[in-house]
């Protein structure tokens, strides 16, 4: 039977297909900028088991422009430290405590899944957008102004839906991606893991603990909810069960009891499951009127906390140029910069994790002996390195993502010597705006572009500046940022947040900055001619597109 529920023929803006942490972000952040949108997930209910459980904070930093930071800290551990069993020794390891001063989020996060789906879906519910849970697309044909697709509801009946595009955040089985004919390429790890959140007895609570021997690895992670702790634990190579096969308490002891020196008691298990890992990755991320997002497009080790965070901040990237070309502030050739921009950052985590992964779990002979032999030597030179353990956090945290490549990142005629490139995150500062101390990041959270003008206000045109914010109104929040304390200026006192521009308190100069956060123009001086081209190249103009509708 066919259930034609949309029988007028208008589409909606997005269909998401996929509702975990990814789909969600996606939708939030498609609502934000005004399009209109549908999410389904075959799933009758959101996932209550921890799954990932580490935010990183340039994810947080995506989803607090939309308010969400805060319960998820709230909900959340930031205070984990980390504390690395070798060898009858322990070596306590601190966590982001470099290279994490422009930030309002300077930590680790740790939450479950669980957690993070039901506050982002709570959001979107408050926004009037229901997860259609239930729900499978089972069919998808491109035409060539939309994307017709076939969803099969809980009651067997078949509904076609017009859609503008499609979002495929539909995991590493991608119905999306299969419909498309994209590649996903890669390969599964050998080892079997297991799962479990449960109750421990005999760890210390309040760190996430590492067990490091020849026979390989075994992590306990700090969760509060649904149970104290996630164990992860690598079965041994000859050991036959399979992935698909039940878990027991007794077996997650077994395991415990084989990696840990001590003795711990594991009880009360919430949620217990075999796994296996994969590396796989998406030939490409876009199909015409169809994108792929989250794990649909890379799926890798849950190495260094990389995977849910990689698919929001791809929620992040897509969302507002979705919405940009269905609401017409955008011409369609933004949509051109998603591949670009995300694949090299979705291959990026996947050699980082691979790497990584593979020397925590190799049972080459070599590789198994220097595992538990080299760390106690090893990290506390480590961690005597500012420079390098900044860089490394810097990396694992996700604040070094920049898209300098983009089509969409340029620097103007005038270069700016020092501070962030084009393409490169906006950095975060303290800053005071009509008296009140905020940050640079709060002062710009607002959906849209954001012009940061700096310097002395006399430096500007002001003639230029009113038309331009005229003519782009609606799109583009102007601000002055300045060392002066005047009405509507988001005042410096300090100079750090010039200083983090790359710029003095006398210097001038342009920081246009996109949607989610990166800088997509800048240049030293006062001349808007630049950044007028940059905008005339990208955006429509809401007089221009009115006058097209006409």
């Amino acid at each position: 039977m066919t259930d034609d529920r949309d029988p007028a023929g208008t589409p909606v803006d997005v269909l998401i297909v996929g509702a975990g942490p990814t789909g969600l972000a996606l939708a939030v952040e498609l609502v934000a900028h005004g399009a209109r949108v549908r999410i389904v997930d075959r799933q009758t209910d959101r996932a209550h088991e921890s799954r990932a459980l580490a935010i990183q904070p340039r994810t947080l930093e995506v989803l607090a422009r939309h308010g969400l930071a805060r319960p998820l800290v709230e909900a959340g551990n930031r205070a984990v430290q980390l504390r690395m069993h070798v060898r009858r020794r322990t070596l306590a390891i601190r966590l982001f405590d470099l290279g994490l001063d422009d930030t309002a989020y300077p930590y680790l996060l740790f939450l479950s899944q669980a957690e993070t789906e039901r506050i982002l879906g709570d959001h979107l519910g408050s926004l009037d957008v229901t997860v259609e849970r239930g729900v499978e697309l089972v069919d998808l044909r491109p035409t060539a102004d939309a994307v017709v697709a076939t969803l099969r509801h809980p009651d067997g009946q078949d509904e076609t839906v017009h859609a503008r595009y499609i979002a495929g955040c539909d995991g590493a089985h991608s119905t999306v991606r299969r419909a498309v004919g994209i590649a996903y390429e890669g390969g599964a790890y050998p080892q079997t893991f297991v799962l479990a959140d449960l109750e421990a007895d005999g760890i210390e609570p309040g760190a996430a603990h590492a067990f490091l021997s020849e026979r390989g690895l075994l992590f306990f992670f700090p969760l509060g909810s649904p149970a104290t702790w996630r164990v992860l634990a690598m079965r041994p190579p000859a050991d036959p069960t399979p992935a698909e096969a039940p878990v027991t308490l007794e077996e997650v002891q077994a395991l415990v009891d084989a990696y840990t020196d001590t003795p711990v008691r594991l009880h009360h298990p919430v949620w217990m499951t075999n796994f296996r890992l994969h590396h796989r990755a998406a030939t490409r991320y876009r199909s015409g009127r169809v994108f792929l997002a989250g794990d649909a497009a890379h799926i890798h080790s849950p190495a260094g906390g990389q995977g849910m965070n990689t698919g929001i901040q791809d929620a992040a990237n897509l969302g507002w140029k979705l919405a940009y070309v269905v609401g017409g502030s955008a011409i369609p050739a933004v949509l051109d910069t998603y591949d670009p921009e995300r694949a090299p950052v979705g291959r990026t985590v996947l050699r980082f994790t691979d790497r990584a992964f593979t020397v925590a779990t190799s049972t080459n002979p070599i590789v198994r002996f220097a595992r538990t032999r080299l760390p106690p030597a090893l990290i506390p030179v480590a961690m005597r390195a500012k420079r390098g353990r900044a860089y490394a956090f810097r990396t694992v945290s996700q604040l070094g993502i920049r898209y300098r490549r983009s089509p969409l990142s340029l620097d103007g005629p005038h270069p700016i010597r020092r501070g962030p490139r084009a393409g490169d995150r906006l950095p975060d500062a303290p800053i005071v705006h009509d008296g009140q101390p905020g940050t640079l990041h709060a002062a710009i959270a607002s959906p849209g572009w954001h012009l940061l003008l700096c310097g002395p206000a006399e430096a500007w045109p002001l003639g230029h500046i009113a038309e331009l914010g005229g003519r782009y109104a609606g799109l583009i929040t102007m601000h002055r940022v300045g060392a002066g304390d005047e009405p509507d200026v988001l005042h410096d006192p300090g100079g750090e947040a010039l200083d983090r521009l790359g710029l003095s308190v006398r210097d001038t100069a342009q920081y246009l900055v996109r949607p989610d956060g990166h800088i997509g123009y800048r240049t030293a001086g006062t001349d808007l001619t630049g950044l007028t081209r940059y905008l005339h190249r990208w955006l429509t103009a809401p007089h221009a597109r009115a006058e097209h509708a006409s």
